[in-house]
């Protein structure tokens, strides 16, 4: 186990990662749990809400974050420092994307239908961070061999195109899969050459004078969303509480 651990986090610098996501992962679940009692009129918890000011708990986030942020710029990868800032980041990133909705929208949609979206930025953004602490680098340049990291232009030319990959997958209206892929590229390859959700900009851009296509892409949306829908808002209501009506 020692050995597993030097080789797989210590040795390579991860440990910084890996406090990160795990600070990140605590504060969400810490949040959701004093954010439902609040909600219930339980415990001792209450709104923060100096002079009849709601301050929302993404402001301490935001603070964390830049605090970390700077710090692990200016310490580098190792050593306390880098701990402590990683700590800091991750913290301050839980409390943000907690209410990832409520900036997107710039109205408290916390418990609301549209605030479900936060629920699914923290686990995307946890699926990312453990893909890159399992070894998996961003838009897929980890499987080069010396010779080929040492031609630029193969490197240049792989980038770019996992990115455009990438970027065909969020226009056709797949940002899980986009996001994904920025990290695998064969999941934004698979993205990039189905059909585009009926509502994306490649759809309204590409589909308009092909009845046929606009036809089957809803057929398959429809399929799919009766599919995962449901299960995906269990998923999302386990973890995040379920939506006021």
């Amino acid at each position: 186990m020692g050995d597993w651990w030097y080789r797989n986090i210590l040795e390579p610098g991860k440990l910084p990662l890996l406090l990160a996501l795990s600070a990140f992962v605590v504060t969400f679940a810490v949040t959701r749990v004093i954010t439902r009692l609040i909600r219930a009129g339980k415990g001792p918890f209450r709104n923060i809400a100096p002079g009849g000011l709601h301050v929302h708990h993404c402001v301490p986030g935001v603070v964390l974050m830049t605090v970390g942020g700077f710090t692990a710029i200016a310490g580098g990868r190792t050593g306390w420092g880098s701990w402590v800032a990683a700590v800091l980041f991750g913290t301050g990133t839980g409390l943000v994307l907690d209410e990832f909705a409520l900036i997107l929208h710039l109205s408290d949609v916390y418990w609301s239908k549209e605030g479900t979206l936060s629920v699914e930025a923290v686990i995307m953004t946890s699926a990312l961070a453990g893909l890159l602490l399992c070894g998996f680098l961003p838009l897929g340049v980890d499987g080069l061999t010396e010779d080929q990291q040492t031609n630029r232009l193969l490197l240049g030319a792989t980038v770019l195109f996992n990115l455009l990959l990438a970027a065909v997958a969020l226009l056709k209206g797949k940002p899980r899969l986009a996001m994904l892929g920025a990290i695998v590229p064969l999941i934004a390859l698979i993205a990039a050459v189905r059909l585009a959700r009926p509502a994306s900009p490649w759809a309204r851009r590409f589909y308009v004078h092909r009845p046929g296509a606009r036809a089957r892409t809803v057929k398959r949306a429809y399929r799919h969303d009766r599919r995962w829908s449901g299960l995906q808002r269990r998923i999302d209501n386990l973890i995040g509480g379920t939506p006021t009506p």
